[in-house]
């Protein structure tokens, strides 16, 4: 698992780890390194989330701007 990974790859990984732990079929070690992932995983999706939201918003305003934060057009 990488935070670099995509939006969709992120969800994807975050659906089999809850998959997983519906199953109830691990140890608790395993279970709680799930669940550690799940939450990096979450965070990586809302930051992924937050930026494009704030590309929305400038896009609204009729402004360009790149998704990594850099303002201006090329």
């Amino acid at each position: 698992m990488s935070q670099g990974d995509s939006y969709e790859s992120n969800i994807k990984e975050l659906e089999e780890i809850i998959g997983r732990l519906e199953k109830g079929e691990i140890t608790l070690e395993e279970g709680l390194s799930f669940f550690e992932e799940g939450v990096i995983l979450v965070k990586s999706c809302q930051n992924k989330l937050d930026r494009v939201a704030k590309k929305v918003q400038v896009l609204q305003k009729g402004e360009l701007v790149d998704l990594d934060g850099e303002d201006g057009a090329d």
